[in-house]
């Protein structure tokens, strides 16, 4: 039985070793001594002993048996050699009473090299062992801003807490967000039996993952693993059967797909203007009549954001009376969202539309299982090809905000009320800096968080003594406040000068027109697996500024002027010089921000007088918006 073993594992070697010599690849194994880095740039940490997985066995520690093995580790030297005699005895104890005796091999950059034991290696991957205990000394090479390198530092802080070490990612900060996905702290060590559950849950999932495409997407089944209990959740995924396991697997392919792209989202600056020809136009049928649902977060008497949006939907039934009829849901909690989206369906809504980011999970589970409703979320910068999101642009109206305020503080200084440190809340407090600073260049931006705990921040307002606030962008039906837009404080009493407009209406309006003449799917590129991302601005009738009657007829003429630059896209709000708190972001006098760097802007002005606050500042019910979009934890 040992010969025949010995002849099967020949012939993979060879068809190994010739595979990889025509290809222009080392055909023999890789050896840990010619690249390692030069000595004194690396350091040796013992392990001791360490369960490793087989799969991620590369090579040997040095060049004495390196020539042995074909790169796939099965043998290469003929049967009548004495290391084949020795082989043969190892698969024979292998089958009569298992290989117990611990390899002894060096980990670098998460793979593993046989420095003593490389033929038990090459028996126990022919017979298809997963791992083997091995006395194992880590090379931990010198901190460098490679990205691989930025990773396995992230792996090896993982490790210690883990001491998982089969799983891997190609994208940063991917550790720290599994460590939270399987309900752990940031420095919560785990227990045997978590590890053990990790294990049984990963190696299943994995295994259908494998198995569901053809081809596989060129990342690793860590980064695919993240993604899906990201989505549907780690308890959930462990309850799942094989079959639950493989049809979700399945399902979910697009959004494996779209992880190999670098920029996974694709932003639409515009509507879509193309249309139909005219003969496709003249042979549609009339369409039916089109059942839309909105689902809010809170109600709409105490929420101006969820007021924004019932706007959006009444104009809708007054611009489509015949053609679309709507319906909504308010009060929608995580606990409900999916039995909310469920109705939905249920009703015969062919258009969903979930309007806060902490709805995008469910949204895109909805979307997965029901495939012929169309499921979008208002949220900028995320990731799924299931759904398309939607935001505004709203920094271009900020920049106008900025604009007036610097114009009008009499002391120079301006204090903002930011609710979520969120893409999109930091470009909006970005532009109205640099708008105040283009009217008033001594103007500082005094930046305030409604969302951080323990904090008054009227009285953090006062303190600072600011001429003009910019508050909450519009008011909330039940409060009757003034206290929105950017106002002198007068007494203690808010005197507006302008706020910011969201027009859903105009948003929801022009997508709709889309679906009802043909052209939804040409957003849709078939060449790409990028997710798709609304992103509209004042070009788009979505976003706009209204001054009030107290502001000064030449600052109306300025934000005129300015407006119209804008939306005709002679000018950008972050064109120019840029420098942020920390230092130039932009020396390019002629260069502008891309619209992928402006969504993602981690950065705060240098006028800006405040800070990004990390999460554990935040008040319970910020955390979370903060945990789907939040600047700090996207950056890892």
């Amino acid at each position: 039985m040992g010969q025949s073993s010995y002849e099967k594992a020949y012939k993979l070697g060879k068809k190994d070793y010739q595979y990889r010599a025509m290809h222009g690849m080392l055909p023999t194994l890789e050896v840990l001594d010619d690249i390692l880095p030069p000595r004194g740039s690396y350091s040796e940490v013992p392990l001791g002993l360490v369960q490793i997985p087989l799969e991620q066995v590369a090579g040997t520690k040095t060049n004495g048996r390196s020539n042995a093995f074909s790169g796939n580790f099965m043998p290469i030297l003929k049967i009548d050699s004495e290391f084949a005699q020795k082989w043969i005895a190892l698969s024979e104890s292998h089958v009569n009473e298992g290989i117990h005796t611990p390899v002894k091999a060096y980990e670098y950059m998460n793979k593993f090299y046989i420095e003593e034991g490389n033929k038990r290696v090459s028996v126990m991957k022919f017979f298809g062992v997963v791992s083997a205990p091995g006395m194992v000394t880590r090379i931990v090479p010198r901190r460098t801003e490679e990205k691989e390198n930025k990773i396995y530092y992230e792996y090896m802080d993982f490790y210690e807490l883990s001491k998982v070490n089969f799983i891997w990612f190609t994208k940063l900060g991917s550790f720290q967000k599994l460590q939270e996905a399987v309900g752990k702290g940031p420095k919560e060590v785990w227990s045997h039996d978590d590890q053990l559950d990790f294990s049984s849950i990963y190696t299943r999932f994995k295994a259908e993952y494998q198995a569901a495409g053809d081809p596989i997407p060129s990342i690793t089944p860590g980064d695919a693993f993240l993604a899906f209990i990201t989505l549907y959740g780690y308890d959930e995924v462990r309850e799942k059967t094989v079959n639950e396991l493989r049809e979700l697997i399945s399902k979910s392919w697009e959004e494996f797909k779209m992880l190999e792209e670098d920029e996974e989202v694709e932003l639409k600056m515009d509507p879509n203007t193309e249309k139909k020809p005219l003969l496709s136009r003249l042979l549609q049928p009339s369409s039916p009549r089109l059942k839309v649902a909105f689902i809010y977060e809170k109600t709409v008497t105490s929420s101006a954001w969820t007021y924004a949006h019932e706007l959006g939907r009444l104009h809708l039934e007054q611009t489509f009376p015949e053609e679309v009829s709507t319906c909504y849901y308010d009060g929608v909690t995580q606990e409900n969202i999916d039995a909310t989206l469920e109705d939905a369906v249920a009703k015969g809504c062919d258009l969903i539309f979930t309007t806060t980011p902490v709805m995008v999970q469910a949204s895109v589970k909805a979307a997965i299982a029901n495939p012929k409703v169309r499921i979008l979320n208002c949220s900028v910068n995320t990731m799924h090809r299931y759904i398309r999101t939607y935001y505004s642009r709203m920094h271009e109206a900020k920049f106008l905000m900025g604009a007036i305020a610097g114009a009008m503080a009499e002391n120079n200084r301006l204090s903002y009320i930011a609710d979520y440190p969120i893409y999109g809340t930091i470009a909006n407090i970005n532009a109205f800096a640099l708008g105040a600073q283009m009217t008033n260049p001594h103007a500082e931006v005094y930046l305030e968080w409604s969302s951080v705990k323990d904090i008054d921040v009227m009285e953090n307002v006062k303190r600072t003594n600011s001429s003009c606030i910019s508050g909450k962008d519009m008011v909330i039906p039940e409060e009757g406040s003034r206290f929105f837009g950017i106002y002198h404080l007068e007494d203690g009493s808010p005197h507006n000068l302008a706020m910011p407009v969201w027009h859903w209406g105009k948003f929801y309006e022009q997508l709709i027109r889309t679906i009802m003449n043909g052209t939804w799917s040409y957003d849709d590129d078939p060449t790409t697996k990028k997710a798709i991302n609304y992103w509209w601005g004042m070009s788009a009738g979505v976003v706009d500024v209204i001054c009030s009657q107290n502001l000064p007829l030449g600052m109306k003429r300025l934000v005129k002027v300015l407006k119209k630059a804008i939306c005709s896209g002679n000018f950008n709000p972050f064109d120019g010089v840029l420098c942020s708190q920390n230092g130039i972001i932009q020396p390019d006098p002629q260069g502008v921000l891309s619209p992928e760097e402006i969504v993602t802007m981690d950065w705060l002005a240098d006028n800006v007088i405040g800070e990004i606050p990390p999460e554990d500042k935040l008040e319970e019910q910020s955390r979370a918006v903060v945990q789907q979009q939040g600047v700090e934890k996207k950056k890892g």
